[in-house]
């Protein structure tokens, strides 16, 4: 059925050269379409269908950049190729742990086609796999292909993201940026959401990605579909924020990931670095409810979701119990009879630490001369996933390593490393397993690395042991993915080759009842944390990450990879200049309440004093004896007295309402009886104690308040000092008639019975006992603290007992989840809209009176 919310409005391809993609097909549009830059406004606030048509089942797109499938060639096939599916494959795995009945359709590339396929075949080849497999290729000209694969992704992405920088040209197989590479990168991505776009029905699919190589599709889906539902799970680490950042596309890349709805790592580390990197590069932040980690971005939550992929115990299982596998274990029985097997399975790359595997062997013969002729380390060193100068060198490192050891501890009939670097079958790998007292993972980066689990499986199995106690022993990197979920193996840091050395002797000297132990403690995780279970988790987090989508009202913004989605409740909406100026000229008391920094004034701007434009505009609005105009600032009252000096008429609420004063010569009222300081002798040493720890930060001092800034400090650390002072203040200030609160980029102390809402109750009070009872509210602020007028406001129009105002404007500045109902973008915007206001109130109505006061905001 045609998408509800979704058109094809922008094109994120600067070039056609640059952004090859299939032909196009005919765009969906929205149902409505009530403003021009409004990509869709469906949901909640739409009036239903007369005669809604049963919705289609829910389907699961998976999206790789290989299919689970297997291509051989078949000289009697017509297109000279048969095809079957990859039991290996992780996206064809993991569909036992998604929902009974749901159909599943995996996109991606062919694997095995070495030549590519005849073009005359394409469609043949399509149709049969979508039949009869449910898989959709994305057929990339071969030299496209080789760019995007093993131009930026293998030889410059991949390694950034294991830490190698491209310091050298071609150096250790890291290539420098090329933008070039990055176009085919972008060209490849394309033509993926090309594919999805001719399939995708965005109002019931789930889309799920996978790693790395598609990091940029979400953007391009969100583009087409602004409210489709995308997860994107990364396979590989994700590097700290020092090594994201020497990417000169990083911003593109980030704002990729968060136009996904649901983003996965195997590891806290993991997403942390990635929070960093938002942090730090955006200017984001993120907190944690209910167990759950969110990204607020342009009225979006992106969950962050931390759950390492598991293996399918059904598939080893029945490996282990084939009379192939039984075989093989006799057989490899025999050949190493009398021999203690110690055991590695990598890929042949550059971080899988093989080299350092074999020198950490050669110490473990040098110091235990016993373990000569018993030992031998036996490496599967599977076929590299890529082709270049840095996989041969691995090559060369492993036979040379392997011949000097060999040479020096070899005897007669044993050599203490055998290499397998020829095809293996899953057969005699289990077997391998069944029969090794210890499996060696020690790469110096890897994204989580499954050896370890499927090891403990298989020792778990009959074929191991023959009915003698289960038992198995780990040593493992501690920069692999897995780690953390294995607390009973030897953690080992690979570098320290001593280290790997004494952890194998650990691993084959350890009492057998220890070995039990920890063995049972791995398999009881390994066998409940499937990849049955983290597929149904993934997916379980991704319906209730999705689950609001139609609730929200759409805009798209940006342009290229910048795009991304602004996401509002159905009921939030940018402020309307016609309906504020109708409002305004038919209401006799109105009440104006505008807060200073990043409302008035931009919070960046170092000299905070306004304008000559900003007093003109609050001398004509004071003017108008309809008006009270009150700034409501927590700022302190001397500061905005000498700021706002040249508003004679303006009333000012300082110090979030401690102070306030109705004109520039009425006095100053405080709301507070009696006055007790005593606590800031207790809260300024520890303010100052954070002060002295946390570069760029200081300490404002208020006549009744105490606040620490943080803003020019580190943004991670100074968010991170920031909590930690707020725990600290709330334990020395709990029997202190304070209350201490946390703002954008400030941690506050401020006397009980002080808030903003506070201020907006008595200013509307006082307008009562004066008689002049507000029929207009107009209130405007961008912070925490502004939230508290807002919610004060509303709770003012849901109380019966208290005379209705007819006309409230609760406006918060910039796109955000809010309390208000409207919103504008910036300063500049609310300095347009109240001189459209003193223009309101300064000229009598006429036909076309509101087309002339508000011409420069429109």
């Amino acid at each position: 059925m045609p998408s509800r919310s979704s058109a094809n409005l922008l094109d994120l391809a600067t070039a056609d050269s640059d952004f090859p993609s299939s032909p196009r097909h005919p765009s969906r549009l929205p149902r409505v379409m009530a403003d021009p830059c409004i990509l869709s406004t469906a949901g909640a606030a739409d009036s239903p269908p007369a005669s809604p048509s049963p919705r289609p089942p829910q389907r699961r797109i998976i999206v790789s950049h290989h299919l689970p499938i297997r291509a051989t060639p078949d000289p009697a096939a017509p297109s000279g190729w048969s095809f079957s599916y990859d039991p290996d494959a992780l996206v064809l795995q993991l569909r036992s742990g998604l929902p009974t009945g749901v159909e599943v359709l995996h996109v991606g590339t062919l694997r095995g086609l070495p030549d590519g396929l005849d073009p005359a075949y394409h469609d043949a080849v399509a149709a049969h796999l979508r039949r009869d497999f449910r898989c959709v290729p994305v057929l990339l000209p071969p030299d496209l292909h080789d760019r995007f694969y093993h131009g930026f992704c293998k030889h410059y992405l991949w390694p950034l993201l294991h830490y190698l920088l491209p310091l050298i040209p071609s150096s250790l197989g890291g290539l420098r940026f090329d933008l070039s590479l990055w176009r085919s990168y972008l060209s490849a991505n394309k033509l993926f959401a090309d594919r999805l776009t001719e399939l995708l029905n965005p109002d019931d699919d789930f889309v799920w990605i996978h790693d790395y190589h598609l990091l940029a599709l979400p953007t391009f889906l969100r583009k087409r579909f602004p409210r489709v539902k995308l997860g994107f799970f990364l396979h590989s680490p994700f590097p700290s924020s020092e090594i994201f950042r020497t990417i000169p596309v990083r911003d593109d890349l980030l704002r990729a990931l968060l136009n996904a709805d649901l983003v996965g790592f195997h590891t806290f580390d993991y997403a942390r670095h990635f929070l960093t990197s938002c942090s730090r590069l955006l200017g984001l932040d993120y907190q944690s409810k209910r167990g759950y980690i969110g990204v607020g971005y342009h009225g979006r939550t992106v969950t962050i979701k931390i759950l390492a992929v598991g293996i399918d115990m059904g598939q080893f299982r029945s490996i282990m119990a084939s009379p192939e596998t039984a075989d093989q274990v006799r057989e490899l029985r025999e050949r190493y009879k009398g021999r203690t097997l110690l055991l590695g399975v990598d890929d042949v790359d550059l971080f899988k630490g093989i080299g350092l595997k074999f020198l950490a062997m050669e110490q473990l013969l040098e110091e235990h001369p016993e373990l000569r002729g018993r030992v031998v380390l036996v490496q599967i060193a599977n076929p590299a996933r890529s082709h270049g100068r840095d996989v041969q060198e691995v090559q060369d490192e492993i036979l040379s390593i392997t011949r000097r050891i060999n040479h020096r501890f070899g005897l007669p009939g044993y050599e203490p490393i055998v290499v397998i670097d020829r095809p293996v079958s899953a057969h005699e790998k289990v077997a391998f397993y069944a029969v090794s007292e210890c499996c060696v993972v020690n790469p110096v980066r890897d994204g989580m690395n499954l050896v370890p689990y499927e090891y403990t499986v298989c020792r778990q199995g009959s074929l191991a042991l023959e009915g003698s106690p289960k038992k198995s022993m780990l040593v493992v990197s501690e920069f692999i993915g897995c780690s953390p979920s294995l607390s009973g193996a030897i953690r080992v840091n690979p570098w320290n080759v001593d280290a790997v050395a004494e952890a194998m002797n650990l691993a084959l000297a350890m009492p057998e009842a220890e070995k039990q132990l920890r063995h049972d403690k791995h398999y009881k995780y390994v066998s409940s944390h499937d990849v049955a279970y983290w597929a149904r988790s993934f997916d379980q987090d991704l319906q209730r990450a999705c689950r609001d989508h139609f609730l929200r009202r759409c805009w798209g913004i940006g342009f290229g990879m910048s795009f991304r989605v602004v996401a509002l409740g159905p009921n939030f909406r940018k402020l309307s200049v016609e309906h504020i100026a109708s409002a305004y000229r038919t209401t006799n008391s109105r009440l104006i309440l505008l807060d200073y920094d990043g409302t008035m004034m931009p919070q960046t701007s170092i000299n905070k004093t306004p304008s000559s434009e900003v007093t003109s505009i609050l001398n004509s609005l004071c003017s108008d004896p309809k008006n009270a105009v009150f700034v409501v600032s927590g700022r302190g009252k001397d500061e905005l007295s000498k700021w706002l000096a040249p508003c004679e008429k303006l009333g000012i609420s300082a110090e979030h309402g401690y102070f306030t004063r109705w004109s520039r010569d009425s006095p100053w009222d405080s709301c507070m009886l009696i006055a007790n300081f005593d606590w800031k002798k207790i809260a300024e040493p520890v303010m100052r104690l954070y002060m002295e720890a946390t570069d760029g930060s200081y300490i404002e001092h208020k006549e009744s308040a105490l606040v620490w800034h943080h803003q020019d400090a580190d943004p991670e650390f100074g968010s991170c000092q920031a909590k930690e002072l707020l725990d600290h203040l709330e334990n020395v200030l709990a029997n202190e008639p304070v209350v201490v609160k946390r703002g954008q980029h400030i941690v506050e102390v401020i006397p009980q019975g002080i808030s903003k809402g506070v201020v907006v109750e008595n200013l509307i009070a006082t307008m009562l006992s004066r008689g002049k009872p507000p029929d207009f509210v107009l209130c405007i602020g961008d912070d925490r603290s502004d939230e508290d007028m807002f919610e004060s406001i509303m709770s003012y129009m849901n109380n019966p007992s208290l005379p209705a105002i007819s006309e409230v404007f609760a406006c918060t500045v910039g796109e955000k989840p809010s309390k208000a109902k409207y919103y504008l973008d910036d300063t500049v915007d609310v300095v347009k809209m109240l001189q459209g206001l003193a223009n309101a109130s300064s000229r009598p109505p006429g036909p076309s009176q509101c087309q002339v006061s508000f011409e420069g905001y429109l």
